[in-house]
């Protein structure tokens, strides 16, 4: 009995290690090491990859013998980094770094509520890029990125954004 209780400890304990290590790459412990740049870079790395995906899904689509396997895994590869683009704005950005502004600081407020619709847009445009290959909401992404970067960095930080194109 005690060799079952072992075993059956020793399976929740992997199971629970391999969940806990899936989760986004950011806990929401306030521990500052994530910054704000380098997500940046990341949602504009998961917009080319989802271009990319996009161009070979339509390619592949239009062979005489169509290779499904292959197929298949670029459109797997889409949406998971369209995924991945609405993890980081709605983990990190949405919940961690856009803090509520109360609404009688009226210009504090706009510029949160500017920001909370531009992040918004970037989640629909996300999503819509799971549902199709319009190359169009890669193009609607990026556009949101440029634009939600201009009012949330400052010049000096959009410089440093520049440097690493």
């Amino acid at each position: 009995m005690y060799r079952t209780l072992l075993k059956t400890v020793t399976i929740i304990a992997l199971f629970t290690s391999i969940n806990i290590s899936s989760l986004a790459a950011h806990c929401q412990v306030p521990c500052g090491i994530y910054g704000d740049q380098m997500r940046i870079q990341i949602l504009q790395e998961h917009v080319a990859t989802i271009e990319k995906s996009m161009s070979e899904i339509n390619r592949l689509s239009k062979e005489k013998n169509i290779n499904y396997n292959q197929l298949v895994r670029w459109i797997n590869n889409k949406d998971h980094y369209a995924q991945e683009i609405q993890n980081v704005v709605d983990a990190y950005f949405l919940t961690q770094r856009i803090k509520p502004v109360a609404p009688q600081d009226q210009e504090a407020y706009k510029v949160y509520s500017e920001k909370v619709v531009i992040l918004h847009q970037m989640l629909v445009s996300a999503m819509k890029a799971k549902q199709t290959t319009d190359l169009q909401h890669c193009q609607s992404l990026r556009t949101l990125i440029d634009t939600f970067s201009q009012m949330h960095f400052s010049a000096e930080d959009l410089e440093n954004l520049k440097a690493h194109d």
